[in-house]
């Protein structure tokens, strides 16, 4: 079974300042066996994690819509930010990309509408059911019953913005290559971890200031 972290950022993140180098070396650190880099909508960062340890990393983006985020995994096209959920999903599947909901119940961080939940089951591959970053365990609790009413399959991730996040959640999966191997393994998959310090919310704050001073700067 291959440990691996659905959910982690990099500097090219708003809201982190992770170098590759520091991400590649905390995820081996923590006994990842697999990463999708997760960047708000880019593929910069995983890109270039990817170049750097070919094993470890798979390209993934973190999607914002209109009414909540995507979680995608093996992504070759970048999707842009703010379409509508039904838009971005098919940007997603035209490429074969895995595609998960992040963190859908946690409602101070793009918390999606049970109705639009319900509409998006039949169309995505997993559901979040464990994000290390939220406020409240209610939260997974919720996308982890949601999960099972829908017959869904779980991902875990620990949403790592600091390299010291990296591997707090993660799914045990039997072995894959690619999005459609993924979709089979993830099937059998476990949810392993434990969530964040809370505290871990004002490091993204406070990298968001750090880089609106140095823009200003620019």
């Amino acid at each position: 079974m291959l440990k691996v972290d659905f959910h982690c950022h990099t500097f090219h993140s708003p809201d982190s300042l992770t170098t590759i180098d520091r991400l590649v070396k905390s995820a081996r650190k923590h006994g990842m066996d697999r990463i999708v880099v997760t960047d708000h909508n880019c593929l910069a960062g995983a890109l270039e994690a990817k170049a750097a340890d070919p094993e470890l990393v798979i390209v993934g983006e973190e999607v914002q819509t209109t009414q909540g985020e995507f979680l995608a995994a093996f992504v070759a096209q970048e999707v842009p930010k703010g379409l509508e959920p039904i838009e971005a999903l098919k940007r997603l599947r035209d490429q074969g990309a895995f595609i998960s909901v992040s963190h859908p119940f946690d409602v101070q961080r793009s918390g999606w509408p049970l109705e639009t939940l319900i509409e998006l089951a039949p169309l995505v591959d997993a559901i979040e059911g464990f994000n290390a970053r939220v406020i409240d365990q209610v939260y997974n609790a919720r996308a982890i019953k949601f999960a099972h009413e829908n017959n869904l399959p779980k991902t875990a991730g620990s949403d790592g913005h600091h390299p010291s996040e990296i591997g707090k959640a993660y799914s045990l999966v039997p072995d894959f290559y690619d999005a459609e191997s993924l979709r089979l393994a993830i099937k059998n998959a476990r949810i392993e971890g434990y969530l964040s310090f809370p505290l871990v919310h004002f490091y993204s704050s406070w990298a968001r200031m750090v880089k609106t001073i140095r823009n200003s700067k620019n």
